[in-house]
């Protein structure tokens, strides 16, 4: 059984030594982290290359009490005020005082089979100034949850299932379950599925990789916000189709690329192209950047390489606090050779961004309305998707689970440590004339031969598959 063990930084640099997290299997809810904290600081004045998780954090002398009240405001001991949001069940991110604070929850493994969630303290994080140039380290405890949260005792320890270092997911391979791929098609009719030849060079692993890595999973995605009749009013004022790819005849998408077979980069190329497009639609065309997933895979502190990650800590935060590099620079292979080398070239320029956040302001505030108000006004937004084993077949239609199963592939039905998030980016909607279903335009990273020409189609206005629980957006700085 792999160890679900983080790989803290030894150090981040922009080139040298890689830091991203190899795992973060906690599972911490809102009813969790909310209450007041205790964070112990080390001190300030150091630079981003700070390897929190090698500092003595008995150091950590300065100390603050932030309250995290719901849903989002943050008060600390002098009575400012600031915001704070979850990010989904891996830790949270406070903004008070002109600084951020951002660490991952804790957690500790019984044995190689279980992990147990500590989610009242944190692992070393990361904190900074709001321009992102004053950095430290710290550690927090929870010390008081409110009355109205607390719950009888409980441990949360999960059963991690499965051994994805066994024979049957590393070595066999995936091969298309023809029964399977029949049945979706006689069970529905609003789109259609086909075997992908090409697919079945991939290892069982190496798919599950494809379909977001076997470290992005979410065990308590968040329902749609309420939807309240100022945002609906607003939302109906909008076109009934819109497509970032044909406006006016202008096309602000950049080309679908193809994550590979090795690499569960998804989230990389998710983060990357809604940069790429919000760049295009900010400098009218002029400027087309191509970021560069692979040094998102070996540089980023804040995922997990080609195991997974997720797209407000890149598409977010990383591009925010270490930026972006063009493909020129650190040409995508999907291929990590030594995981503690990120091979960009130092003097590379990078292309930051700013004003990231989920759709709504924070986590759980997103729903569907607010995206296409969003979408429309700002731009693509990236967004994670629980991907079921049907979607690998997807040909063309308006997608839905079909809660059909792959037996062949993957013997049991798929639990909550299984089913991973996969990222991808929504460009666009409309409704189907025929079926009179309301859609999103979806791009993917498997190439322009899967789907329709590398997009899909996914039903709107249902949450279907989380896509409108957990949209991220963030604001490209144009730099020529």
């Amino acid at each position: 059984m792999e160890n679900f063990k983080i790989l803290m930084p030894l150090a981040f640099l922009l080139v040298g030594i890689h830091s991203a997290m190899a795992d973060t299997p906690c599972n911490c809810t809102y009813d969790d982290i909310i209450g007041t904290w205790k964070f112990f600081e080390s001190k300030r004045g150091l630079v981003h290359r700070v390897n929190c998780s090698a500092m003595d954090t008995d150091t950590f002398r300065h100390i603050s009490i932030f309250q995290l009240l719901f849903p989002n405001t943050v008060i600390d001991s002098y009575g400012n005020r600031g915001t704070w949001t979850l990010i989904y069940n891996q830790g949270f991110e406070i903004m008070i005082n002109n600084r951020k604070y951002f660490a991952f929850s804790k957690w500790i493994e019984p044995d190689p089979h279980h992990v147990t969630s500590v989610c009242e303290q944190t692992v070393p994080g990361w904190s900074h100034d709001k321009y992102v140039r004053d950095w430290s380290c710290f550690v927090g405890h929870k010390i008081k949850t409110p009355l109205s949260r607390i719950k009888p005792a409980e441990t949360k320890t999960y059963n991690i299932m499965t051994n994805y270092n066994s024979a049957f997911y590393s070595e066999y391979r995936f091969l298309n379950n023809m029964k399977f791929i029949d049945k979706i098609n006689k069970a529905q009719t609003n789109w259609y599925a086909v075997a992908y030849p090409e697919f079945e060079d991939l290892s069982r692993l190496e798919m599950l990789r494809k379909l977001g890595g076997i470290k992005s999973k979410i065990m308590n995605r968040p329902k749609p916000a309420r939807i309240t009749e100022h945002v609906q009013n607003l939302a109906n004022e909008l076109p009934d189709q819109f497509d970032w790819r044909n406006v006016s005849g202008i096309n602000y998408v950049s080309p679908v690329r193809d994550q590979g077979m090795h690499c569960g980069s998804c989230y990389a190329f998710a983060s990357a192209a809604m940069h790429e497009a919000r760049y295009r639609i900010l400098t009218d065309n002029q400027h087309q950047p191509v970021f560069s997933p692979q040094d998102i895979i070996e540089c980023s502190q804040y995922s997990q390489g080609c195991d997974g990650g997720f797209p407000y800590l890149i598409g977010g935060k990383y591009a925010e606090d270490f930026g972006f590099v063009t493909e020129q620079c650190n040409p995508y292979s999907g291929i990590i050779k030594d995981e503690a080398i990120c091979t960009t070239d130092p003097q590379c320029k990078r292309h930051y961004a700013t004003d990231y956040q989920y759709v709504g302001g924070f986590y759980g505030a997103t729903n569907e309305p607010l995206m296409r108000l969003a979408l429309v006004n700002s731009g693509p937004l990236a967004v994670g998707i629980e991907a079921f084993d049907d979607l690998i077949h997807y040909r063309g239609g308006i997608y839905h689970h079909t809660k059909i199963h792959d037996d062949s592939n993957f013997p049991t039905k798929w639990n909550p440590f299984e089913l991973t998030n996969h990222a991808v980016l929504i460009v666009g909607y409309g409704v189907d004339k025929k079926s009179n279903i309301p859609y999103w335009i979806v791009k993917n990273s498997w190439g322009t031969n899967w789907g329709e020409q590398g997009y899909f189609r996914i039903k709107r206005g249902v949450d279907e598959c989380g896509i409108e629980s957990l949209a991220v957006q963030a604001t490209p700085i144009p730099t020529f």
